[in-house]
């Protein structure tokens, strides 16, 4: 945000950018151009203050970027030029849509994995298992560094959140650097696949990296996760916890639900590699098999429980008995779309707005000139993660996918690293440290996090060290 202050100072020299097909001329020091930025600041810093005024982040985001494309189209009016406007929103908008549909699928499968009780399970196992502190700390971490690839950081912090409070009970030291940990181990997790968070997937669908390419980052995500929990481990109990007594059952289908979202995971990246098509396609035609087999659950509870009622173009709820337990249990698919983090989706559509409105006024071509070339692809690179600490990854590497700077494939895949894991230094620098602040609110806090951040940056700094060692030949490609 100070930078973008100092941005106002820039000369007004007329300067072109390209972003997809369109090209832009520098208004950052026009009046419009100035009042955009201070919209932007003033609404991201009610989205950083969500937790305390409790003000959904969506509404600022989506409110600021009407406001700046109503600036966009009324300046570039102004000198003569109707037509940018209407190409550059849309352009956003395609950039959007893409995402959205993607992680608007990618949330049911695992919305449903959750009704289906695959998650209640895999939590009721390891609170069971009457694990000390210590080993539990070790386990969670484990399991949110190698679940998130495949879940997303999201919902692994909030999943491991819930066993790490169920088993802290009144001890609020354990649960607070528990809920650390998982945020670490999940970010870091989420570095090396482009399901495991929302900026590998913005990087993975503008194919500036493959999605195979993503897992040369491994070594150096595991070291970071590896050197802060270590550091961390220090500070964990090695007492035995209160034994906690936790049943969970599967029901009918669960296994088949999670083969299907492994089905879709292998559609999304055969239909990108091999046909050249966008993943989002193959998340969709996996969308359409879960719901087919929607239809069945319905069908199958239709005929056990003899149900009368006239099947209609909508899919209603009815009761499906569980296969393994016998218990009784309601399926509908759109209730699992509704469960979808909407307020999420929502804010996503108005960050990359807000993003696309300051690129349409020259403000990314400007800071990209100012890092990339003045300061250098590494150096700028490096400091994606600390902008990502303090602002969120999702805008910052939408604004480095606006800018397009012209580096090597390592810089591409450092970015990738620094992005996803420097937004664990901060609490509010990723998804998953705001969700899981909102579940254990009041244990796990800013503060609570803050005070593990420096050894959060020594793993952030050994996992460029070591990208730099194990990917050399990638920078100079």
């Amino acid at each position: 945000m100070l930078f973008s202050v100092l941005l106002l100072f820039v000369p007004y020299p007329t300067l072109a950018a390209d972003a997809g097909a369109v090209d832009y001329i520098n208004f950052t020091g026009h009046w419009a151009g100035i009042t955009a930025l201070v919209i932007f600041i003033l609404a991201y810093s009610l989205v950083i203050g969500e937790e305390i005024i409790h003000l959904r982040k969506s509404k600022p985001a989506l409110v600021a970027a009407g406001f700046i494309w109503v600036l966009v189209a009324v300046t570039y009016a102004q000198h003569g030029d109707t037509h940018t406007a209407e190409v550059a929103v849309r352009h956003g908008l395609l950039e959007f849509v893409e995402l959205f549909l993607f992680l608007l699928a990618a949330m049911t499968f695992i919305n449903t994995m959750d009704e289906r009780g695959v998650f209640d399970l895999l939590r009721a196992r390891l609170i069971a298992q009457g694990y000390s502190f210590r080993k539990i700390f070790w386990i969670t971490g484990v399991i949110s560094f190698f679940l998130s690839p495949i879940a997303d950081n999201l919902t692994t912090a909030l999943l491991m959140a819930t066993v790490i409070a169920a088993v802290g009970g009144d001890n609020r030291r354990f649960i607070a650097i528990g809920c650390v940990n998982i945020v670490v181990a999940a970010n870091a997790g989420g570095a090396f696949s482009p399901f495991g968070d929302i900026t590998t997937l913005m990087v993975w669908q503008a194919g500036q990296v493959e999605f195979q390419e993503f897992f040369v980052l491994f070594f150096p995500a595991l070291a970071s996760w590896l050197a802060t929990a270590g550091l961390m481990s220090f500070a964990v109990p090695r007492e035995q916890p209160a034994p906690v007594e936790e049943e969970a059952h599967l029901r009918y289908g669960a296994w088949i639900v999670v083969g299907l979202f492994i089905l879709t995971i292998i559609m999304a990246v055969s239909f990108h590699n091999f046909l050249h098509l966008p993943p989002v396609l193959g998340m969709m035609t996996g969308l359409g098999l879960l719901k087919l087999f929607g239809y069945y659950l319905q069908r199958r509870g239709d005929v056990r429980f003899g149900a009368t009622q006239e099947m209609n173009l909508g899919e209603d709820e009815l009761s499906v008995t569980d296969g393994v337990h016998g218990s009784g249990s309601s399926y509908d698919i759109y209730k699992n779309l509704q469960r979808a983090e909407w307020d999420t989706l929502m804010f996503f559509y108005g960050i990359i707005l807000c993003v696309a409105g300051l690129g349409a006024f020259g403000y990314m071509a400007v800071v990209s000139e100012f890092f990339y070339e003045d300061l250098g692809p590494t150096y700028a690179n490096i400091f994606v993660g600390f902008a990502s600490a303090l602002i969120d990854n999702i805008p910052v590497m939408f604004a480095v996918l606006e800018m397009n700077p012209e580096m090597s494939h390592g810089q591409w895949l450092l970015v990738t690293l620094t992005a996803g894991i420097g937004g664990s230094m901060l609490s509010i620098g990723s998804a998953a440290g705001v969700a899981v602040m909102g579940q254990a609110r009041g244990v796990y806090t800013f503060f609570a996090h803050l005070k593990w951040s420096w050894a959060i940056f020594i793993g952030y700094a050994i996992s460029i060290w070591l990208h730099f060692i194990l990917n050399a030949s990638a920078f100079a490609s």
